[in-house]
């Protein structure tokens, strides 16, 4: 979901631009079948209320579709831009939930929490592999004793053979955006080059620009990332089933479990 993306200037935020329009333009994404995968999931390991952390939670679409199936959530992004929308969520809802602006590899809780939960392919967003390993470990140490960890990458199939190289384009009726993909298979790193057209008055229209990165992570390199961050790695699945991995699977996800404090 939300992360930090590197111009010519430096480091800023991403998703700035981005956030007032985010969910128009992710109205295909099914969230409501995601968190039902994610809640059976969460029965399966014994996690039927308490508290929930997610991270990446951008605008809180699957924030309050798990408060509203009984959690108490927690949200962790690091776009002040997509929170504010996601508080606006909450004020409807009436959900007691809590939202915390920070980077997730530096986050910090107030205490631990049963389960943490991390969608919509926020880990990739983790492009260095000891930041991966810094994550799982925050992770870990915020987990309930024998807490559950569940989360999604987007594969390196998906990379590779759908998103590498391509350029994505839509048209809505206050916005338009043009996504432009380039996957270095040598460095795992696929670049989104974001150009967003949003309405401001009548018919003018302002432009903006965004650069996102994402990491393709091998399944052995999330075990061994897991495993030095002390957590347990449980299952790995082709996402949305109970299936293994296939060699097209386009979105895995991944279950931990916290076994002690490092």
């Amino acid at each position: 979901m939300a992360s930090a993306f590197f111009t010519g200037e430096g480091k800023v935020e991403a998703y700035t631009s981005f956030a007032e329009v985010y969910d128009a333009f992710m109205d295909n994404i099914p969230y409501e079948d995601w968190a039902r995968y994610v809640g059976g999931l969460l029965r399966e390991y014994g996690i039927r209320d308490g508290l929930v952390l997610e991270l990446g939670c951008g605008t809180g679409s699957m924030t309050e579709l798990l408060a509203g199936a009984g959690y108490d959530m927690i949200g962790v992004d690091n776009s002040l831009e997509m929170l504010q929308i996601a508080i606006e969520k909450r004020e409807e809802s009436g959900h007691e939930i809590l939202y915390l602006c920070q980077d997730m590899r530096e986050f910090e809780l107030y205490g631990t929490v049963r389960a943490v939960v991390s969608v919509c392919d926020s880990m990739n967003y983790i492009t260095q592999y000891q930041d991966l390993v810094q994550v799982f470990g925050l992770v870990n140490n915020y987990l309930d004793p024998g807490g559950i960890f569940i989360f999604d990458l987007n594969t390196e199939y998906k990379y590779r053979e759908i998103l590498g190289d391509s350029t994505v384009a839509e048209s809505r009726e206050d916005s338009a955006f043009i996504w432009e993909n380039a996957f270095d298979e040598e460095s795992g790193i696929n670049q989104y080059d974001l150009t967003l057209f949003v309405r401001e008055e009548g018919e003018l229209y302002c432009r903006y620009e965004e650069t996102h990165f994402q990491r393709a992570y091998r399944v052995q390199e999330i075990m061994d990332a897991l495993k030095e961050a002390g957590l347990e790695p449980v299952a790995v699945y082709d996402a949305f089933t109970k299936e293994p991995v296939r060699k097209d699977s386009q979105r895995i996800y991944v279950i931990a479990r916290e076994q002690g404090k490092l």
